[in-house]
């Protein structure tokens, strides 16, 4: 998209038509938007694959939490008969509120249905309940009509080089992969990161040597609720904010982590930046509308030359 809106800047001053950029330019900025889209990707998936490798449960309503952020945080910037906050104030008390609502699933829905031994289809299965009464009910407050923040919505772009880009998608991008750092020191330099290694790794183990697997899946949850509320406040700013975006962005989020390899944090990271990658960059030849299906197939590529993923485990069947 951004593609296009630099081709049309590109043109005449004073009635005369400038040329286009070449297909490297085009390339290299596309290589760009795909890194933005990747670092998106990312952050909303990095709290699904921690949730996975922790439970083994395939929570589909977690696209929702995605929406539920980007909502929240538009109702307390635009919406009429909200107090109008600037947006970043608005977009911390979503990200608490994402962290909030991941804490209360856990501890009132998911945690129940464990100690039930409840088995993990028929979890799946109440995964897409949730995520189906949550987007309604989303619909219902927020109604079909796309919408946008208030701040940061037209911008120009800063040219660096053959490169354009916005302030708010450089933010975006910036504090992205900040976030992702920043998960990333957590999981390798603290006790609870390492605690979340260990229960991903092997549970009975992890818990026959005294770690506390409640806490730990309390933190997982409370932890991919804010990173799936703070994607879907840059997805909004980035796209716009509809009433079914999570589960639109919710397919790349699995394709991202399958591809990076299922149960890895960082496998996450990885995948989703090259889902992001070979999107946009498809739309130089086909398409946009096809830019997912050209994603999707990647990971099919990709599954059939390494089958765990790229940083994942292989491990032994039978």
């Amino acid at each position: 998209m951004r593609v296009q809106l630099l081709l049309a800047s590109a043109m005449a001053q004073g009635g005369e038509v400038a040329p286009g950029p070449g297909f490297a330019e085009r390339a290299l900025q596309s290589f760009v938007d795909g890194i933005q889209f990747g670092a998106i990707i990312a952050i909303t998936a990095v709290g699904l694959s921690l949730v996975f490798g922790t439970t083994h449960l395939i929570n589909f309503a977690h696209g929702e939490l995605v929406t539920i952020g980007a909502v929240l945080a538009f109702f307390l910037n635009v919406a009429a008969g909200g107090p109008g906050w600037h947006l970043i104030p608005a977009a911390v008390v979503a990200i608490v509120a994402g962290a909030l609502l991941g804490g209360v699933a856990e501890r009132g829905l998911w945690r129940p249905l464990r100690d039930r031994g409840t088995g993990l289809i028929n979890m799946f299965i109440v995964t897409i309940g949730l995520s189906l009464l949550l987007r309604h009910v989303v619909l219902v407050f927020f109604g079909t009509r796309p919408q946008s923040y208030r701040e940061y919505d037209i911008q120009q772009a800063l040219e660096l080089g053959p490169i354009g880009i916005t302030p708010r998608d450089l933010t975006i991008v910036v504090v992205s992969v900040l976030v992702l750092v920043g998960v990333a020191l957590m999981l390798q330099k603290t006790r609870t990161g390492t605690a979340i290694r260990a229960l991903s790794s092997n549970p009975d183990l992890a818990e026959a040597s005294g770690i506390d697997v409640h806490r730990v899946v309390l933190v997982v949850w409370v932890l991919g609720g804010a990173l799936a509320a703070l994607g879907g406040i840059f997805f909004g700013l980035s796209e716009i904010i509809t009433w079914d975006m999570g589960f639109r962005l919710l397919l790349l989020m699995f394709a991202g982590i399958i591809l990076g390899g299922l149960g890895s944090a960082y496998g996450a990271m990885v995948g989703s930046f090259v889902i992001g990658i070979v999107a946009q960059v498809s739309s130089l030849w086909f398409p946009i509308d096809l830019q997912n299906a050209w994603a999707l197939l990647a990971l099919i590529v990709v599954l059939l030359i390494r089958p765990q993923g790229i940083l994942g485990q292989r491990e032994r069947v039978g």
